[in-house]
């Protein structure tokens, strides 16, 4: 082959490859729609028993050359809702093929996906059978190590209803069941009382550290080592006051349908104008693209009856309780956690993930909180990614947890 035939080559698979990227959140579903549709009523059991499963895939890349050497399975499993109520969610299970040569029982990592959206198409199950989860090289570098690893799909992401978005108990209860469906499944061939850890990174870094505040009360079996816990949206009020007329507005839009779902009694569309409640509308159908592109720089003063500022309301009541109840930071984690943050974080802020953090410690956590200068959002997730794995690897190694508390 002619070298310029070989940079064409080249490039077409670079375009295409950006093309898939930024169409995926319009695509239709990539897994058979029935997979994603519950049993009615929900068959008896617990939480984290699953309900179904079934053989998938995992791709690294969107134009599926690589291929993770895992077997890989899809599940349905029990969970529990923000109000205690038994609820089905879906996720993926990944076991390495390679025979786990560290110490003691093969670990699980229960890993939350950062923001995907809150259509049904953009559930981590489809974008990871599709090669088009854009945190995938993340999850194959935990299954290089040998870890096993459950990546849920949090509540309504894929399945029935509306994705309860950094909703912390929901998303909490869903990563530690995901973790129990993972131990339970014959097929995937996992330990079902070994060392285990939560990860994640933004949406999913709040989904991981809810998680590790939940775990001594709501999984208390499971033998939490530790819990990463990357750029966490600690206190919903202030990430909200950020990305207000940021490129990351529709991010608040998935909050704000969110808040709706788990909380009717908001009426949330009540306060918004005719162009407010079509884009409320709009975007419960979106990914994370669609989002960033449809409604980038938005405000929402121009959203609202009243002519205020969505932010405005979080200090009225009943906005202010159910806003007040996601704080991440109350409690304290049942492990040892890494928080990684970047200083330059320009979606969520740092002040109140550093907040969170002392928080922790002032309850008597041990806590490795890590301040990085690399800048975006995006480039902190990047960074982080070296020293959350050797982070993990300490704690399924049996080393000490070092804490840095009073020095942040």
């Amino acid at each position: 082959m002619r070298p310029g035939s070989r940079r064409g080559m080249a490039a077409a698979v670079s375009a295409a490859t950006i093309a898939a990227l930024l169409t995926f959140g319009a695509q239709q579903a990539i897994a058979e729609p029935s997979f994603y549709d519950p049993p009615s009523p929900l068959p008896a059991g617990a939480p984290g028993d699953i309900i179904r499963h079934e053989p998938s895939t995992f791709y690294v890349d969107p134009v599926k050359l690589v291929k993770a050497d895992a077997d890989v399975q899809r599940i349905m499993y029990r969970s529990t809702d923000t109000h205690g109520k038994a609820n089905a969610v879906t996720g993926t299970v990944l076991t390495p093929k390679k025979a786990w040569t560290g110490a003691g029982q093969r670990p699980v990592i229960g890993y939350a996906a950062g923001t995907q959206g809150v259509g049904d198409q953009c559930a981590p199950s489809k974008a990871l059978s599709a090669g088009m989860e854009y945190e995938g090289p993340f999850i194959a570098g935990l299954l290089l190590r040998g870890y096993g690893v459950v990546v849920t799909d949090y509540e309504g992401l894929g399945t029935p209803g509306v994705h309860t978005y950094v909703n912390r108990v929901a998303e909490g209860n869903a990563v530690l069941d995901s973790i129990r469906a993972a131990q339970r499944l014959p097929e995937a061939n996992l330990p079902d009382g070994g060392p285990v850890a939560t990860a994640g990174y933004s949406q999913g870094g709040g989904a991981s550290a809810a998680a590790s505040e939940l775990q001594p009360s709501y999984a208390p079996e499971l033998k939490l080592k530790g819990s990463y816990a990357g750029a966490v949206p600690a206190d919903l009020s202030e990430v909200g006051k950020n990305i207000d007329g940021h490129y990351a507005f529709g991010f608040l839009g998935f909050t704000l349908v969110s808040m709706d779902a788990a909380y009717p009694e908001l009426n949330i569309p009540a306060v918004l104008n005719a162009k407010g409640v079509e884009a409320f509308e709009k975007v419960k159908q979106e990914c994370t693209v669609d989002a960033i592109f449809g409604h980038a720089f938005t405000q929402s003063k121009n959203l609202t009856k009243d002519g205020r500022p969505l932010t405005a309301y979080l200090a009225e009541e009943p906005y202010k309780t159910r806003v007040g109840e996601q704080l991440i930071g109350a409690r304290k984690p049942g492990a040892p956690t890494l928080v990684v943050h970047s200083a330059l974080d320009d979606i969520v802020p740092y002040e109140q993930g550093r907040t969170m953090a002392r928080s922790w410690c002032a309850k008597g956590a041990k806590v490795q909180f890590s301040t990085s200068l690399v800048p975006t959002h995006v480039g902190g997730a990047i960074r982080a990614f070296p020293e959350a794995f050797a982070w993990l690897e300490g704690r399924f190694a049996g080393l000490p947890a070092v804490g840095n508390c009073g020095l942040f």
